[in-house]
Order: structure tokens, then sequence, then C-alpha cells
């Protein structure tokens, strides 16, 4: 009599750990993330993982004095390559455009609207950002949205502002600023869209690079872990994002100079269109691109090649050493 079969054994599947900032909208996001690749894959397990990052620490200090290219996401990245987490979700806007060695965008999320928003004090709930008065403060963290606003609106005030959404907010009811120059994805996705009082128009304040889309960065010999992050991807913002982050890696500009995108997408065809202001606004380098979307990232270097023959290089070699002095 032959011996009975002995069971198949089915090795454990192995649980996902995401990495996470602690902030409230980092959380949310990748909360968003969980939840979708959950929905996708309801035999996994995915847990969340939180850090905080040196950006989320230093509040008292101007983030373009910080001069740091990967404040969100130094922590995280170094959590990957110790195999502490899988895979980190990062606002694609904070994310460096060259990464450590091992790791890998692993896909980019459908965007949100990237623009920015004019959210403003109860007292000037009649203004544009047009009709605001002579001096009034306006609050931003952003040296981009500083120049171009400069440019357009000369008669204003504007101040640094640091601190989680809430925070903000916060110093803007009590009177500290008249109004306040957010992303409008970060609202919306924190479920204060109510306080968008107007989206700045592209002709006025192009948006960041990356703006209101998640990127997710792993390691690239991952395998298992980047065929789960195909259920995330969205090919059109990915598009539009690789060649952004083409023509900002190209300029080599991190996350604190005046660098402002817009892409719009038509079919196949993708218009890419850049700036580079000068702090005082005094000074912009703007252009635009256009070609097949498969040809993003050679459309973000052309892009960024034409602004250099436009000043380009010179403005934002006098920032960073005015930076460097401060």
């Amino acid at each position: 009599m032959s011996p009975a079969a002995s069971p198949t054994v089915s090795a454990p599947t192995r649980t996902i750990r995401i990495g996470s900032r602690k902030s409230q909208l980092a959380l949310v996001q990748t909360y968003w993330v969980q939840e979708q690749l959950q929905k996708a894959f309801p035999d996994r397990t995915f847990e969340v993982h939180t850090m905080s990052t040196q950006g989320d620490k230093i509040l008292d200090v101007a983030l373009a004095k910080i001069g740091d290219k990967g404040l969100f996401t130094k922590e995280l990245e170094l959590g990957m390559i110790q195999n502490e987490i899988d895979f980190a979700v990062h606002s694609l806007k904070d994310l460096p455009t060259r990464l450590p060695e091992g790791l890998v965008l692993g896909c980019v999320t459908e965007r949100e609207d990237p623009a920015d928003a004019l959210v403003v004090h109860e007292q000037h709930k009649d203004k544009q950002i047009s009709t605001l008065p002579e001096g009034a403060v306006i609050g931003t963290s952003s040296l981009r949205r500083l120049a171009q606003l400069r440019h357009h609106y000369p008669h204003l005030s504007f101040k640094d502002v640091r601190g989680n959404l809430n925070t903000r907010l916060a110093k803007l009811d009590a009177g500290e600023y008249d109004a306040l120059i957010l992303a409008v994805a970060g609202l919306q996705r924190l479920g204060m869209g109510d306080r968008v009082h107007q989206v700045l128009p592209s002709e006025i304040s192009l948006h960041a690079v990356g703006q209101g889309a998640l990127g997710i960065e792993c390691r690239s010999d991952d395998a298992e872990v980047l065929e789960l992050l195909k259920a995330l991807q969205h090919q059109p913002t990915a598009d539009r994002c690789y060649a952004e982050r083409a023509f900002l890696r190209e300029l080599e500009g991190g996350c604190q100079v005046p660098i402002g995108v817009n892409t719009v997408l038509d079919g196949d065809n993708l218009t890419l269109t850049g700036i580079v202001a000068s702090l005082d606004g005094q000074r912009l380098a703007k252009d635009s691109v256009k070609g097949l979307a498969s040809d993003a990232e050679k459309l973000g270097i052309d892009l960024a090649q034409r602004l250099r023959q436009q000043g380009a290089q010179e403005i934002l070699d006098e920032i960073l050493a005015t930076i460097q002095r401060s």
C-alpha cells in the first residue's frame, strides 16, 4: 500500500509595509493608497508604518534656507533601504527627481487639481488676488509661488508660513495673514475644499512639478511590490509628471527654487509649459513645448534647454547664491 501523499504547504503571504510621514495630509494619502490596494488584492495584508522626517521636525526655519531636496523623504528612503518598509507614499512634488541608488518611482496615481489656491481671511471674502489691498500679507513657504506672485502683484506683502495645514489655517483665521496660497489638492484631500476662495489660473501661478499627484517609491529589485503597484498607476498623470520631473531634473532645481510647470494632455499629445523666475519676480524665463506623451521625458529636457537659452541658469545660480548667503 502506497503512503498517503503529503499535504501541500503554501508559503505564507508576505505582509506589505507602507511607509508614511505622520502629518495629517500624508496619512490621509497613505490610507487612501492602502484602501485601494486592499480592494485590488483582498487576500493581501497592507500595514502602515509612520516616520517623522526632517521637514516635519524643523518648523521655525524657512524651507528655502534649510536647502535640502530630500526634506520630506530621506527617513522613508532609509527605511526602504534597510528593509523596514516596502514602499513609501509621497506627495510627488516632495520627491526629489534623483532617487537614491536601489530605489525607483514605482507608480504615479491619478492627479487631483494641481493648481494653487487663494485662501483668504474672512474680511477679504469679497476679494480676488487681483483686488486685495496694497500691503495685504500673503503667507507662502514656496519660492515658486512667491516669485510668480511678486511678478504679478508687487504691491502685496509676502511672509513665510510653516506648519501643517491646520496650523497655517489657524494663523490665517487669527489674523496673522490676510491670505494664504495653498495647493488645491491638499485642501480637497483633507475635506477642506470649501476653503478654496479662488483657484489661481496658470497665467498667474504655474504649479509645482508633480503637484496634485502621489508618487510611490519602492526598491528597484522588489518585483512583487512593483507588480502590486501597477494597480494604482494612472498613465495619463504619469506622462505629465514624467515630463515635469525631467524638466526639473535637467535644470537641477530642488523643490525650493522658483520653477513652475503646467501640462496639458490632448489625446496622445502633451504640451508642457515651464517657468524659471527670479526671487523678486522681475525676471522670468518661460516657454512651452509640444509632442507625443510617449516622449514625455525628452519634452522635459528640451524645454529645460530652451529656458537655459533664455537665461534660466543665471537666474537659478543667483538664487542659490542668495540662499547660501542668508
